[in-house]
């Protein structure tokens, strides 16, 4: 009699996949990546510590939990970021306080896990065309690019989001050193990571056999230096010059977590916290945090296979679950993954990392760590901005029609412009709409049209 096949242990599947997805592909460069994302978070989160009174310590606590399980889920170093246009308005208006902030969050997550767990996140992905999606993405690049470049040109007030006198040359917050930071990542990382790699082994390859001992030392010597972890030693820099500039900030460190209490939200802190929180940051976190998100990671990491649905519910319950505790509101985010990819960050396990840091750092220190963030030299997080913001830019460089970039930067402009995601997405859809509307009226067929087909192609 035959035996029954032996059935898949669905428990041991899924503990099989979480550790595919945490497996680091090189040590140093996952460390390195980690880096990539801190050029946003630092600035956002230290200035509704230092402005809003924001809990720091169970900001860090939630978000590392959040880097770790997404690590884990995605296999990819999937970013957590704080929400950009809730944080804006929070630094804006003084009457938005965290009360508000807080309800702005939740309802953004609860509107992102309906929209997923419907399936019309889902539909909105099928239907956005990728020249608008490719449009918010230069935008959003550029921005933080334009941003990176602020903060190291000009000495930074984060919590009032206001740019003071230009930088000194010389000094720990000096141009010159930002601009040696930048020269030091362009040499060590180049414009594209893998491309370099793989000319270097080529060129290696095509060396002779029979090469001298110096030339064997200068080879081992050029293959470390290309692989120094620049992102990670950039910010030990800034780490090192933190505490040099203010040495005292040790004595400012209070050991053991901070209090974590349920909010209390009034039903004035909900309704401001929607009409002012909600309704401009739910464009951003559609576009830019999940759809975007999810285009970008199909580039990068082909063979990772992960839905708008996925990332829309996860969003959502983040929310749902840090809100009531004081967490600040937080996302995926293009940018981020951009940054965290040029840097390295190959798996999960690069989030998964910054996630532990991020863990250690609220149990042991907690808010008081507010203290040495305003000490981080902000040129250097300009610094690592910029390559971000610089990676996610380019990915727009698939647009190889003139049409798709026409739509492409008439979305980027009024992006830029208006400051904001959504009114550059509406404007890139009625210029596709019109221009595939054209199209029609020359005959072309609705189906091609849409799916960028030629009517006379043969099947």
């Amino acid at each position: 009699m035959a035996q029954p096949s032996p059935t898949t242990d669905p428990t041991s599947s899924t503990v099989q996949k979480v550790k595919r997805n945490l497996v680091l592909r090189s040590t140093w460069a996952e460390l390195n990546g980690a880096m990539g994302d801190l050029g946003t978070y630092i600035p956002i989160v230290l200035s509704l510590t230092l402005a809003k009174n924001l809990n720091l310590g169970t900001t860090l606590i939630f978000t590392g939990f959040y880097n770790i399980i997404t690590g884990a889920i995605y296999g990819v170093p999937m970013p957590v970021q704080p929400m950009k246009s809730i944080a804006a308005v929070a630094l804006a208006d003084p009457t938005f306080s965290i009360p508000e902030i807080m309800a702005s969050g939740i309802l953004t997550g609860a509107t992102l896990l309906v929209l997923g767990v419907t399936g019309l996140m889902q539909l909105a992905y099928k239907l956005i065309p990728l020249s608008v999606v490719r449009g918010i993405q230069l935008a959003q690049g550029l921005s933080f690019a334009l941003t990176a470049v602020k903060y190291v040109r000009k000495v930074q007030d984060l919590p009032k989001s206001k740019s003071l006198e230009t930088r000194h040359w010389l000094g720990f917050e000096g141009l010159v050193l930002a601009i040696i930071c930048v020269c030091f990542i362009v040499i060590v990382n180049g414009a594209d990571e893998d491309q370099d790699r793989h000319r270097q082994q080529h060129d290696e390859d095509q060396e002779p056999t029979s090469q001298t001992q110096v030339g064997s030392k200068m080879r081992t010597i050029r293959r470390v230096f290309f692989c120094l972890p620049s992102a990670f030693l950039i910010f030990v820099l800034g780490v090192i010059l933190a505490f040099v500039r203010r040495p005292r900030v040790v004595h400012e460190f209070r050991f053991g977590p901070s209090s974590i209490e349920v909010m209390k939200m009034s039903r004035q802190a909900w309704r401001q916290g929607f009409i002012k929180g909600t309704v401009p940051q739910l464009p951003l976190s559609i576009l830019n945090s999940v759809i975007a998100v999810c285009k970008l990671s199909l580039d990068l990491f082909p063979g990772k296979d992960f839905s708008v649905t996925s990332l829309s519910v996860t969003v959502g319950l983040m929310n749902l679950v840090g809100g009531w505790f004081g967490a600040m509101p937080c996302c995926h985010g293009a940018g981020g993954l951009a940054g965290q990819y040029k840097f390295g960050g190959r798996s999960g396990g690069c989030v998964a990392i910054l996630g532990a840091a991020k863990l250690v750092l609220g149990f042991v220190l907690g808010s008081s760590l507010a203290h040495f963030f305003n000490q981080f030299p902000v040129g250097i997080l300009g610094v690592l901005l910029l390559f971000a913001g610089i990676e996610l830019a380019m990915a727009s460089r698939d647009m190889n029609t003139k049409e798709d970039s026409f739509v492409m930067l008439i979305c980027t402009a009024v992006s830029l412009v208006g400051s904001s995601a959504a009114l550059g997405f509406l404007w890139g859809m009625i210029v596709f709409v019109l221009l595939k509307l054209r199209d029609w009226i020359n005959g072309k067929p609705l189906n091609a049209i849409w799916k960028h087909e030629d009517p006379n192609e043969q099947v």
